[in-house]
């Protein structure tokens, strides 16, 4: 395919998301090194514009202001190339009703994909990253890939404004493609290093990574350590005594997410941190601790974006997650003790409030506690069982039950006190933070919850959990960790059918959940509370 011109008109079409459109970076920078006159045009959706108009290699971003308006406007540009990376039926439709000699698309591989999730066949497919699935298009446009990773100079992330640098992203295009050097760690004594720590998942990750947090503090007791972390998840970190600091992502909360980002990066750059931890598995993830210049980027190979780490740990299943979260520290040390940690116990975990129970209950002695809720659905055991359950344990022990939970789940857990009995229920659910949530579990003699992050916490603190899982399994390596904890589970040869869970069950039928009764859980939990 030859284009007969040096100086083509480009149109990217890349429509989100935020991780995707920054990795269409080594496409447009090569591009731009083929046809350094070339003029190369983004179309993104209006949310992604600010964040788009970065690039160093772009002359325009165009907005999607509607199907036919935005072809409308596209086929009135005259464009020579037509790239579709974004390869959506949308796309597909609007890439055929513009008029360009010449258009080329990625290949997605969705079938492949569908075909693994939901019958699980394998394909080789799979293995290939994004970014790598980008550059092939450079095979069938017969132009040598030059750049196959993204550099510091890709997007202008640091300055008051938007604008770009034509001559730094001329300059960028025909430099070399390889990371930044890698910068070694300063002995310790001659300067505090700087670690940050990325983790802003569930609360159930972040009680799981504080292990690695006490085991870094033991390889680098002088290190000035950072953890990055979603609000409701910062006081968990901020009380536990392992870190010097911690700085909030609010990813799920902002208007602009676009906007957080690079709040975040700035933020982080300033700090000129040394190393950066990255239990968190997620492309935007690497995204920010790249750009904010961190030298070295310890993650796991399964990381979306693990070709932007320096230092990469084999993930494995067989693993908790616990154990697999301290083999991000091995560039830092010769060697870890290879038997699994442990879970964390006080003062490794914030000391839980004292008089908790007291405070919601005055006079009454209660010992079990639920956690009936989970931000997916399919991981909530049925309202019915857990209702039937909280009967029997009411009656058998004489004493209320301690319902727990978010604010998110203050209707479900409602619904199982309405169908338990009230008089059977203390729900508590919505009402405390997590320092008196810690205070409530730490003083029972049982806790039984759904596959979720209260179920860590109370491991943690050495409390027996009953745990009901469904969609997952123990093999994902999330298990609750101890002696005293028991998982009820079926098996079936659809689980797991999700890593965290999912809105419905995919097959329809939710035996998962549907097969453990509420005599099951009851056995178990007695099991445990005499043990």
């Amino acid at each position: 395919m030859e284009i007969p011109t040096e100086s083509p008109k480009i149109l990217v079409i890349r429509m989100s998301s935020l991780g995707d459109i920054i990795l269409t970076a080594p496409v447009l920078r090569n591009l731009k090194h083929r046809w350094p006159q070339s003029c190369i045009n983004l179309l993104v959706k209006p949310q992604f514009a600010a964040a788009a108009s970065h690039s160093a290699y772009l002359s325009e971003v165009v907005k999607f202001q509607g199907f036919f308006k935005t072809a409308r406007a596209l086929n009135s540009a005259g464009y020579d190339l037509i790239i579709d990376l974004h390869s959506t039926l949308r796309s597909r439709l609007l890439s055929a009703l513009l008029k360009a000699p010449l258009k080329i698309r990625y290949r997605k591989d969705s079938l492949a994909r569908k075909l693994f999730v939901n019958f699980r066949v394998p394909s080789p497919a799979l293995e290939k990253h994004t970014l790598e699935r980008y550059l092939e298009i450079f095979g069938r446009l017969g132009v040598p890939v030059n750049h196959t990773g993204p550099l510091p100079g890709d997007w202008n992330i640091y300055g008051k404004t938007a604008g770009r640098d034509k001559e730094a992203g001329k300059a960028a295009a025909n430099s070399s493609s390889t990371f930044p050097a890698l910068s070694p760690l300063p002995a310790v004594g001659t300067a505090p290093i700087k670690f940050c720590v990325f983790q802003s998942a569930f609360l159930g990750d972040c009680v799981l990574t504080l292990p690695l947090l006490k085991k870094l503090k033991e390889i680098k007791p002088d290190a000035y350590i950072t953890v990055l972390t979603r609000p409701e998840t910062a006081g968990l970190f901020s009380a536990s005594g392992l870190c010097s600091e911690v700085i909030t992502d609010n990813k799920k909360t902002t208007s602009s997410p676009a906007g957080e980002f690079f709040r975040l990066a700035r933020e982080l750059k300033k700090r000129k941190f040394d190393a950066a931890i990255i239990p968190h598995r997620s492309l935007r993830t690497a995204l920010l601790a790249w750009a904010a210049g961190i030298p070295l980027r310890s993650g796991f190979f399964t990381s979306a974006g693990s070709f932007l780490f320096t230092h990469k740990s084999h993930f494995s299943w067989l693993m908790h997650d616990a154990e697999r979260n301290l083999t991000l520290l091995s560039p830092l040390a010769d060697g870890l003790p290879p038997a699994a940690p442990a879970m964390p116990a006080p003062p490794c975990l914030p000391a839980p409030e004292a008089g908790t129970l007291e405070k919601f209950a005055p006079g009454e002695k209660i010992t079990i506690g639920i956690n009936a809720g989970s931000a997916w659905f399919t991981k909530r055991w049925p309202k019915e069982r857990w209702a039937a359950l909280v009967r029997k344990l009411a009656l058998k022990h004489g004493s209320r039950i301690l319902l727990a939970g978010g604010p998110g789940e203050a209707a479900w857990n409602g619904e199982i006190a309405r169908m338990a009995g009230e008089e059977n229920c203390l729900n508590l659910t919505g009402k405390t933070g997590i320092g008196e949530l810690m205070g409530l579990i730490a003083g029972l003699k049982l806790f039984i919850t759904n596959d979720s992050g209260p179920m860590h916490i109370a491991a943690a603190l050495g409390v027996p959990v009953a745990a009901v899982f469904g969609p997952t399994t123990r093999e994902l390596g999330f298990f609750p960790c101890g002696e005293r904890t028991e998982v009820i589970e079926t098996p079936l040869k659809c689980r797991p059918c999700a890593l965290h869970g999912s809105k419905k069950c995919p097959r329809g039928h939710f035996l998962c959940m549907r097969l453990i009764t509420a005599d099951r859980v009851f056995e178990a939990a007695e099991r445990l509370y005499k043990a």
